[in-house]
């Protein structure tokens, strides 16, 4: 297989990066009037400006030789079609059919899943339109008021991030809470205020194996049946979303109050599923629809809408400009609007878990840079926290800047104030300001010689720090949704370019195991595996402390 390192157009970024390097944005703005033309999009749900990173017009022309030498458009359109791209696992990638709002067939190995994809979205209506109108009833007859989801990772961090961005449509009528962690303190926090009578579980989980999920579910079940005094009340207050109904109807789940997975639809990337129950019957079915109109409006503008105009494209080259050419090391994401405070845990997860690899399809291990470690903070909080960093490190750090036009919630004076920050950050991590700019300020304002010189290294601000900026219109499904996908397809075409398998997740799985052997030393004394030096002192002192204090 070839190495991405042997295409012309990898070499050509290579030399062309070391001119770049000593460019300054500041110049670049100066020599180009119509730099913000030339460098941003306007979609229907958002803008994307990107003119404030370290290119120009050939830095972009290279980039989109690269896109077109690693194939990009034949490997979307081997996503689209069903292949089994996630070839580690030898499964298709197609998560894109989940919000196919054509309702156009969509093929699998002869089978038009389209149709199985319409027929999970009926099911789902019809339930959270039967919970919502209080007609989905508990053991003792009441209606539900509150649903506990259970679930970790993209069973999780999909729905929990989406209801928070999108409170502000919720009609209150039923609370939806999230269990994730498997410390026990969280899932007690939430069920301690809770009726049993009322409460509606939903256990997420593809195989209906993973340990913390069926931890907390059986938690929930024992608090439930020690209530009711019947097991039979599981039925009445439990559902399940899995590919697994052997194991959930196992555990006490009725065969009918199970919502389809499938294994072509990668967790991370599931909350246009069933895993997005949540989202349905907190929001109602309209809404959820509307969140996946969104997501499909991006499908098709980076299906149709040529490299050099596709939002998704540029976004995920740039991030290899920034990280793999450059060198940045993270990127942030920074949302300037408090809807959207998990969105940077959200994209975590949808990054890292997918591209945090360092071995290429031919299994083969890379020497470049992959990508970036993403972290993040809602805008203004972040600002009295790690904006010094950003604005003065050595570390330079790419960031995504999130915003919206007006808020869902106006209180008067406060976007202004909001919106001014999110702007003024960009400008300032891109101008910088300069020695002279310092001292001439300083002087200005009265300043002694002997103050100055003292000061004015420290004011140094070199700027020169790349940002995108996205700015919506306003927070609704319909954004929320094409913001999700719009990041969805920008990991995928991060893969195709720096040669990884976006679409496992094997290093999740190698702690995961040695933890469930783990476990059975902390919970048995009488077993004792074999470990490093470290990890068996640590087990030794463990269960030493923890014999004391029972």
């Amino acid at each position: 297989m070839q190495s991405r390192e042997s295409l012309p157009s990898w070499q050509q970024l290579t030399t062309h990066v070391q001119v770049m390097k000593q460019q300054h944005m500041n110049d670049l703005f100066a020599a180009d009037p119509q730099r913000f033309d030339k460098f941003s999009i306007q979609l229907p749900t958002f803008l994307l400006d990107y003119s404030k990173n370290q290119i120009t017009s050939e830095t972009f022309d290279k980039l989109i030789a690269l896109a077109k030498e690693c194939q990009l458009e034949e490997w979307r359109t081997k996503m689209f079609n069903g292949e089994r791209i996630n070839f580690t696992e030898d499964r298709a990638v197609l998560h894109t059919a989940l919000r196919n709002r054509s309702k156009s067939p969509m093929m699998l190995e002869g089978e038009n899943i389209t149709d199985q994809v319409e027929q999970a979205l009926s099911k789902m209506k019809g339930f959270s339109e039967q919970v919502r109108q209080g007609k989905w009833l508990g053991y003792s007859g009441k209606r539900i008021t509150d649903v506990v989801s259970i679930g970790v990772g993209g069973s999780n961090l999909g729905p929990q991030m989406v209801t928070e961005a999108l409170k502000h449509y919720s009609d209150n009528s039923l609370n939806v809470h999230y269990v994730s962690n498997v410390d026990g303190t969280q899932i007690a926090n939430v069920l301690r205020p809770l009726n049993p009578e009322n409460v509606l579980f939903i256990i997420s989980s593809k195989t209906f194996t993973t340990a913390e999920t069926m931890t907390n579910a059986r938690t929930a079940v024992k608090w439930l049946t020690s209530s009711s005094f019947d097991d039979k009340a599981v039925a009445k207050h439990f559902v399940a979303v899995s590919a697994n109904k052997k194991n959930a109807m196992a555990f006490g789940i009725e065969e009918n109050n199970i919502f389809d997975m499938w294994d072509w639809v990668g967790g991370r990337f599931s909350l246009w599923s069933a895993i997005g129950l949540p989202i349905a019957l907190d929001l109602g079915f309209e809404k959820f629809i509307e969140l996946l109109e969104g997501a499909h409006e991006i499908d098709n503008h980076f299906c149709e809408a040529p490299l050099e105009q596709n939002a998704p494209v540029i976004l995920a080259l740039l991030s290899v400009w920034n990280c793999t050419f450059l060198g940045a090391q993270s990127q942030a994401i920074l949302p300037y609007d408090q809807a959207l405070h998990m969105l940077s845990a959200y994209m975590q997860q949808a990054e890292m878990e997918s591209n945090g690899k360092s071995v290429a399809w031919d299994g083969s291990e890379i020497d470049y840079p992959t990508v970036p470690t993403i972290w993040g903070e809602v805008g203004i909080n972040g600002q009295h926290a790690f904006y010094q960093y950003l604005h003065q490190s050595n570390n330079v750090v790419p960031a995504d800047f999130i915003g919206s036009v007006e808020s869902v919630t106006p209180v008067q004076g406060h976007h202004e104030t909001l919106m001014a920050n999110f702007f003024a950050q960009t400008q300032a991590l891109m101008q910088g300001v300069d020695e002279p700019q310092v001292r001439a300020d300083l002087k200005a304002k009265g300043r002694t010689d002997d103050y100055i010189n003292k000061v004015a290294p420290h004011k140094v601000h070199k700027g020169n720090r790349p940002t995108n900026t996205i700015l919506m219109e306003r927070i609704s499904p319909r954004t929320i949704g094409s913001l999700i996908a719009l990041y969805e397809h920008k990991i995928f075409v991060q893969g195709i370019i720096l040669q990884i398998c976006s679409f496992d997740q094997w290093g999740v799985e190698l702690g995961k195991g040695l933890a469930n052997e783990i476990e059975k030393e902390l919970r048995d004394q009488s077993v004792n595996k074999k470990h490093d030096s470290s990890t068996a002192e640590l087990i030794s002192y463990y269960r030493t402390v923890k014999q004391k204090i029972i």
